[in-house]
């Protein structure tokens, strides 16, 4: 998935000082950079694992 075919945003949870990322969607995968470095390049991951990540998140399964 190219960068440019993706519809990028910035996350909720980012403030304007702090650690931030950017969700980029596109039709087969959603990308995720660091809003700070976008020519550094992203992660992008197939949508099914998107969504089983955010569920997970969503789950609790990564709290401590």
């Amino acid at each position: 998935m190219l960068e440019a075919e993706m519809t990028w945003r910035k996350s909720s949870r980012s403030g304007p000082d702090t650690n931030c990322v950017e969700v980029g969607l596109g039709v087969d995968a959603v990308g995720v950079r660091d809003t700070k470095d976008r020519d550094g390049g992203h992660l992008a991951v197939p949508v099914p694992s998107w969504h089983r990540f955010i569920g997970a998140v969503k789950g609790g399964v990564f709290d401590r």
